[in-house]
Order: C-alpha cells, then sequence, then structure tokens
C-alpha cells in the first residue's frame, strides 16, 4: 500500500518519507501540483498528504480537482495556516485532514494512522446490501451515495461519517465517540472539527431534500432517523 506526498520542499519531503518508510510504507513523491494531481488520479494511494503552497497548481485546488475527478482517497494538508478560517476553507476543498507546521513527526503518524485504518473500522457490508433509510442509500462496495435519485459527491471523511450514522441509525451518537471512531483521535472540546463536518454532510444530503434525516440532539450529539 503506497502514500503519495505532494511537497515542494525536499527537506520536508526527505523527512516524511523516511519516517513513513521505516513505519513499512512504501511511498511516492510529486514535488509540484500538477504532477500530484496525474498521480493520484491514476494510481491506487491509501492516503495523500499535500501542502497548500505548491507551485503549478495549489494543494486547494488540487483537492477540489481530485474529488470532482471522483478520486476519494483521504487528503491530509499541511500547511503553515493554522486559524480555524484556514482549516474550514481546506475541509471545504475535500481534505480529510489538515496539520499545522512545523507539527511533531508522531502527531503526523496518528493521523495517517487515522485516516488510513478508518475503513477497517467499520463492520463489513454484505455485497449489494445497501445501507438505506428514506431515499437515501449508501453503497459501501462502490462507495456510491444517491438521494431521491440523484448522486450526491462526498468527500472520504464525508463518507466514512454517513456510513457510520447509518449503521448506527436511530442512536444518538455523541461527538466523543465520533472523534474516537471516526478521527482516533482523543477529543478536543476546543475544536469544532465535528460540527463543520456534521455541517459539509447536512447541507449535501438534506439541505435540498425533504424529509430532514440528520438531527442534532442539542448537549447529545447526534442522530440519523426519520422523525415522524
Amino acid at each position: 500500500m503506497k502514500i503519495l506526498i505532494i511537497e515542494d520542499e525536499v527537506k520536508t519531503v526527505q523527512s516524511i518519507k523516511q519516517g513513513l518508510e521505516e513505519h513499512q510504507w512504501e511511498v511516492d513523491v510529486a514535488y509540484d501540483g500538477m504532477m500530484g494531481f496525474q498521480l493520484a488520479s491514476r494510481s491506487p494511494y491509501v492516503l495523500i498528504i499535500s501542502d497548500i503552497i505548491l507551485p503549478g497548481m495549489n494543494g486547494l485546488e488540487l483537492c477540489r480537482k481530485l474529488r470532482e475527478a471522483q478520486v476519494t482517497t483521504p487528503i491530509l494538508m499541511l500547511t503553515a495556516l493554522g486559524t480555524t478560517d484556514d482549516k474550514i476553507i481546506g475541509l471545504d476543498a475535500g481534505a480529510d485532514d489538515y496539520l499545522v507546521k512545523p507539527f511533531e513527526f508522531r502527531e503526523l503518524m496518528a493521523r495517517v494512522r487515522a485516516l488510513t485504518r478508518r475503513t477497517n473500522t467499520l463492520a463489513p457490508a454484505t455485497p449489494f446490501n445497501l445501507l438505506k433509510i428514506a431515499d437515501l442509500e449508501l453503497n459501501p462496495d462502490t462507495k456510491q451515495v444517491m438521494r431521491a435519485g440523484k448522486e450526491i459527491s462526498l468527500t472520504a471523511k464525508e463518507f466514512q461519517l454517513l456510513e457510520y450514522f447509518l449503521r448506527h441509525q436511530g442512536r444518538v451518537i455523541s461527538k466523543v465517540e465520533l472523534a474516537e471512531k471516526l478521527w482516533d483521535l482523543t477529543f478536543d472540546t476546543g475544536t469544532n472539527i465535528i460540527e463543520v463536518y456534521i455541517n459539509f454532510l447536512r447541507k449535501k444530503i438534506d439541505r435540498d431534500f425533504e424529509p430532514k434525516l440528520l438531527h442534532t440532539q442539542i448537549g447529545m450529539g447526534y442522530v440519523v432517523k426519520l422523525v415522524s
């Protein structure tokens, strides 16, 4: 299994590549956005690690183009821009996680482990056994989501979040559980990452449809269910 690094700082590339290889990962490298896009579009990777500031095509544009091309590989953004607004812009472009430079390698590895094993922690689906509620359907095998006959494009993290909700329909799921199960991180009460992704998902699966399926239980968490 391979990881793709898209980064133009040679020392950063060498450091990350060496560390990943010491942890038994195979690594490909692209030093500009265009080459990164070409590699990510035609080769299967379990994870893409990309800087935002890149020659040729910046990381945000790269991320958007990959999602438009239906590439669902998880993307971890690296950047020196660390405000909440910067993070939301990156996540809205289709990234799955965001790590601010400078960072410790062990934190990078925690993010890598979380992003590359989330699918394995979900219960396997029976082939052709769609996860459904109302007119919303999710196919775990083809990674396709439909509502009212319309295909909905989700990022890898949004897909994992919806799949988790659909596998636990009717149960209120706390922010702590979502952080631990889908991000593999101890929940930080100071972060709004859960709310950000809930809003992303709600806009895609509920905003233009009725009935609403994703509900907030104030003080408790979130639940996917039909409300009569």
